[in-house]
């Protein structure tokens, strides 16, 4: 799994533990649902800081917060360069 596939799945592991629909959201995370879209299909490969930051906050938490996960964690990026 890369790092933006952990990214989605983070995102829709936490709108499902919750509830939200991914227009809700970016509702609450103040984007346009465009852009939540985009990550979520895979379209973003590489999500800024800032929406993911606004992402966190949608959801409650800081951006630490919702990054300190143990996929992300365990995560390798010279693994994830190697198999381009």
């Amino acid at each position: 799994m890369d790092y933006n596939e952990l990214i989605i799945k983070r995102i829709t592991e936490l709108c499902k533990r919750r509830g939200i629909s991914y227009n809700k959201l970016a509702q609450m995370s103040d984007l346009h649902q465009s852009t939540v879209d985009n990550i979520v299909r895979g379209n973003t490969k590489n999500p800024r800081i800032i929406t993911l930051h606004h992402i966190a906050l949608g959801f409650g938490m800081t951006i630490s917060e919702f990054l300190d996960f143990n996929q992300l964690n365990d995560f390798s990026f010279d693994d994830d360069e190697n198999e381009e």
